[in-house]
């Protein structure tokens, strides 16, 4: 079936949320970016924090580059239906990251990584 046609609903996106098995949404579209864990510049925790729900705000606050929004085709599973998938509709009751979302929240800890690097990579461009 094509990823333009399939749509899920927050229920069942929100049962991908191991690190087996990771499902998030970014602006509408449903993303199963369980192999590229292992390989997210930023660490495997900020895609664990948001694995099984909506995961637009910290995506785009973080400031993606262009490559990183053309690499996101490669994920794609298909459109949201209804309304995205929050930390509330989770299905499962303790996820083997869920000590990461009660300890951190998407907009401090989970962030600090990505801009440090962000701002690792500006200076060395600026002086190199």
């Amino acid at each position: 079936m094509s990823t333009d046609t399939t749509t899920y609903r927050a229920a069942e996106i929100s049962k991908h949320n191991e690190r087996s098995d990771i499902w998030i949404v970014i602006n509408g579209h449903v993303y199963d970016v369980t192999g590229f864990l292992d390989e997210h510049p930023g660490g495997e925790e900020v895609i664990l924090e948001h694995a099984g729900i909506d995961a637009s705000e910290a995506f785009e606050d973080i400031g993606h580059s262009e490559d990183a929004h053309d690499m996101l085709k490669e994920y794609l599973i298909g459109k949201l239906e209804g309304a995205p998938p929050t930390a509330a509709s989770q299905t499962k009751t303790q996820p083997e990251h869920s000590h990461l979302r009660n300890k951190q929240n998407s907009t401090s800890w989970g962030l600090l990584v990505p801009l440090a690097f962000a701002v690792v990579l500006i200076a060395y461009k600026l002086y190199a």
